[in-house]
């Protein structure tokens, strides 16, 4: 009876995804940040979970970023297929006129793109989430947003009072991770703890709730490429936690039964260059007189760091001299100083779709950053990782596995765009997301 059942159960789940166009009846949508194709494509990574994903499903050996290659505006083209001028979402936090900015870009209402939390639910779905950025006060129906009060490590009371529905935290608390610690839900120290938790919260919603779409967001991969850069034991730990975080989620959604329905994608938000040198162009802005009190607002240029770019924005955006004078201060620096970034003049910055307020960018060379620093030295010595670079080399794309229904097993592409993975997401579930800046890249599927 209960095998008869079953077979009922998914002939009539059979017809409904062709008769509603979907290919999927759930997608989950993962995102390991810092995710390079190396780690699944190189076995000496230990990630035998991801391998295996691969194995059985499809994948990319290398996707396209958006500019900058850096966590939150990844994240929002990720679920809107658009780039950042269109999106709204330029960096992790904004450019204050007055001094840095206290919050990052943690609120839903600075999109300013449809969403596939959004088409979903217009087309009677339900939605999940989990630590995704710029999530707080999303119309998701599950939602464990990234949020944290700036200069403290504790996000769980901030956590708990965006979360919805209400009392959604204490739930997941009691159901899935048991009782937390601030440090199970932050980056401190080298813990994996974030993402095991992470990976559990995802776990019970997908249990309990059967979402239709589920984002999930694991950090701490990041967190180690920054310490370490590219390699080193704590990258090697934290890939293989979010190899095991993956296989949790994965485990969630057999335990629910909806496995030969649900499609799988993991991908990322960048990749990651060693860097080893450090340029604070401010720093010569400053001493040339453009920067004297960012607090007051007395400044005429400054650059806005995104780690492996910077962000050239003027008080006046019409104010060609200082342009002019910030061309001829670059201009003339020495030749092992000009090595360390490549300009971007406003052109391509506007084709790239970044941010529409900045007059020009500099992306770092492989092997350098760019700060934020307005005294000290304009070049300084650095060690570790980053990201955010203009996204037109291989070092700094990032990956994507797909598995499940919809998905043409064996395949493998060499490279797709970012923007194009939302709409990917929205032709398997069926539903509509117009207007995305992406080719709606299909290759992956098996129709």
């Amino acid at each position: 009876m209960k095998r008869l059942f079953l077979t009922v159960f998914f002939l009539a789940a059979l017809f409904y995804h062709q008769a509603s166009g979907q290919t999927a009846k759930h997608v989950v949508l993962i995102t390991i940040d810092g995710f390079r194709p190396d780690f699944y494509l190189d076995p000496t990574w230990g990630a035998v979970n991801l391998r295996q994903l691969m194995a059985k499903g499809a994948c990319v050996k290398g996707v396209n970023g958006i500019f900058p290659t850096v966590t939150y505006p990844s994240h929002t083209t990720l679920v809107t297929g658009v780039l950042p001028a269109t999106h709204g979402i330029y960096y992790n936090a904004p450019f204050e006129a007055n001094g840095p900015s206290k919050d990052w870009y943690w609120h839903f209402s600075a999109m300013k793109a449809p969403t596939l939390w959004e088409a979903a639910r217009k087309a009677g779905m339900t939605t999940a989430s989990v630590l995704w950025p710029v999530s707080a006060g999303a119309p998701i129906d599950y939602n464990i947003p990234d949020i944290w009060n700036a200069g403290e490590r504790d996000r769980r009371e901030v956590t708990a009072r965006y979360a919805t529905p209400p009392g959604l935290w204490k739930e997941v608390e009691q159901y899935a991770t048991g009782t937390m610690e601030a440090n199970d839900f932050n980056l401190d120290k080298d813990y994996l703890s974030m993402d095991d938790n992470v990976a559990r919260i995802a776990g019970y919603l997908i249990r309990k709730y059967k979402p239709a779409f589920t984002t999930v967001h694991l950090p701490a991969v990041d967190h180690a490429e920054h310490d370490e850069g590219r390699d080193g034991d704590g990258v090697r730990r934290a890939v293989a936690g979010a190899d095991r975080s993956v296989r949790t989620i994965m485990e969630a959604i057999d335990k629910a039964g909806i496995s030969e329905i649900t499609a799988v994608i993991i991908t990322g938000d960048h990749g990651f260059v060693n860097r080893n040198t450090n340029f604070n162009p401010n720093v010569l802005l400053a001493k040339a007189g453009l920067i004297t009190d960012i607090n007051s607002g007395n400044w005429k240029a400054r650059f806005y760091s995104a780690g492996g770019s910077a962000f050239l924005h003027l008080k006046d955006k019409g104010d060609q001299k200082t342009l002019a004078e910030v061309k001829k201060i670059l201009g003339a620096l020495p030749a092992e100083q000009k090595k360390l970034f490549t300009v971007i003049e406003e052109s391509q910055l506007k084709n790239s779709g970044a941010d529409p307020n900045a007059t020009l960018a500099l992306t770092a060379t492989p092997g350098s950053a760019i700060g934020n620093a307005l005294k000290g030295e304009a070049v300084e010595a650095s060690h570790g990782g980053t990201h955010g670079h203009f996204p037109d080399f291989a070092e700094i794309q990032t990956g994507l596995i797909a598995t499940g229904p919809g998905f043409k097993a064996g395949t493998v592409i060499p490279v797709m765009e970012m923007t194009d993975i939302a709409p990917l997401v929205a032709r398997l579930l069926g539903i509509d997301l117009s207007g995305v800046d992406g080719n709606r890249d299909y290759r992956l599927l098996s129709k």
